[in-house]
């Protein structure tokens, strides 16, 4: 038996992932994945751009390339970048394979076995994994529906020492919300206070259907250490695998070292086909397109929840992203709301695994962009009755015993925040 290193032993296997193995069967109303919808994918566009490619720079396209990336491809972002609040120079840019490699990159490169890593709780579940490799500990910040606190925040750095600050400002996954302007320049300025560095993932920043457009952490303050990750994965396709971070040059540096480490460079051909694919395709039109789709499936799924859940489920609002968050009346186990789940040939991502410690079970996860809006009816309605049916189960003293969160679900109807 090949024996594995000692750190393996703290790193688990994704939940996601798992529970996609066994959601895949064609009669399954999946809400697991952060999927994109495939029919919103420009796959002429690609076609085209990597036929383009092979017809008239076939010899570099497929030979090995810079570390740091396709040149044009990092002006593309570092432009993209500066008119979205973050200016960059290409030097600033570090193509990626997705958005997961920057994750991975910076571990590599930042983080020591037992250093301290500030997450949200609960926190995007991939980023735990690739932290928990490099055998980080994790001290976990309270967050709202204005995301992670600020006040909390501080308390952490005053006490112990912190190597780095997870967090992801736009629909977090897998809550959903988003990080407030005053947070966002609050925590920028923390963070140059205290000489700790900020890793900043925005995956779905680009991906907003009501409400102001916020500036990226990375831009606020000159002297906070922020690294900006970003990804063509839920703009363009996830099976491109191409991503970027956005840092100082010396930052970039150190990534780029990690990198070659890790797979020398992203894929020539695909950061060629996409770069010439970007001289003439509206990106701009596409991304309204994919904000007209998404939004109206989002409003199908509040809509939808609130028409099938009892009230004393609670659940938040994105105003941008892929994900809803879901709490389900005080004692009901996401898990065991699976299984019977399943049964009804709906699936969803229980809440837990997206904790680094302590849990709350009675949570879960929604996607709502991967199916139209009947369907999320459909999806709705067999999970909302699961939970009609296990709140039944229980009987009338369990009933009583859940009532108490029915008033925050009012408000969030009514759109109040609670006290």
């Amino acid at each position: 038996m090949i024996e594995l290193a000692r750190r393996m032993s703290c790193v688990q296997a994704s939940a996601i992932r798992e529970i996609l193995k066994v959601t895949e069967r064609a009669d399954v109303l999946s809400f697991a994945g952060g999927l994109p919808a495939p029919e919103a994918f420009p796959a002429g566009a690609l076609a085209r751009a990597h036929a383009d490619v092979l017809a008239n720079d076939a010899a570099a396209a497929l030979q090995y390339g810079p570390t740091e990336g396709f040149g044009p491809l990092r002006a593309w972002v570092a432009e993209r970048m500066t008119g979205r609040g973050l200016p960059a120079a290409p030097g600033q840019v570090l193509i990626t394979a997705g958005s997961q490699q920057g994750i991975d990159l910076v571990g590599k490169a930042l983080i020591d076995p037992g250093d301290t890593v500030v997450v949200e709780a609960p926190s995007y579940l991939a980023a735990l994994q690739s932290f928990s490799t490099y055998e980080a500990r994790f001290e976990t910040v309270e967050t709202d529906d204005d995301g992670m606190s600020a006040d909390a925040l501080e308390r952490v750095l005053l006490a112990r020492r912190v190597r780095l600050i997870y967090l992801v400002p736009n629909f977090q996954n897998p809550r959903g919300t988003t990080l407030s302007l005053e947070r966002r320049a609050r925590i920028a300025r923390l963070a140059a206070q205290h000489g700790v560095t900020v890793l900043e993932d925005d995956p779905y920043g680009e991906l907003r259907y009501r409400g102001p457009t916020l500036p990226p952490v990375a831009g606020l303050d000159p002297d906070a250490p922020v690294i900006h990750l970003g990804t063509f994965s839920k703009t363009l396709a996830p099976g491109l695998r191409l991503g970027y971070a956005v840092a100082d040059e010396r930052t970039i540096r150190a990534l780029t070292i990690a990198k070659q480490a890790a797979d020398l460079h992203t894929a020539s051909l695909t950061q060629r086909a996409v770069a010439r694919m970007l001289e003439t395709f509206d990106y701009d039109a596409h991304l309204g397109r994919l904000r007209l789709l998404y939004g109206e499936r989002l409003d199908a799924m509040l809509s939808s929840i609130e028409r099938s859940f009892p009230e004393r489920t609670a659940w938040t609002r994105p105003e941008g992203g892929l994900f809803v968050w879901m709490r389900l009346p005080c004692g009901m186990d996401a898990q065991d709301l699976f299984v019977d789940a399943m049964r009804e040939r709906v699936a969803f991502v229980p809440g837990a695994p997206f904790y680094p410690g302590d849990p709350c079970r009675e949570t879960l996860r929604l996607n709502f962009s991967n199916r139209p809006p009947l369907t999320i009816a459909e999806g709705m309605a067999r999970l909302g009755a699961c939970v009609e049916r296990r709140l039944r189960e229980a009987g009338p003293e369990r009933q009583v015993a859940v009532a108490a969160p029915s008033l925050l679900t009012m408000w969030a109807r009514r759109g109040v925040k609670a006290p």
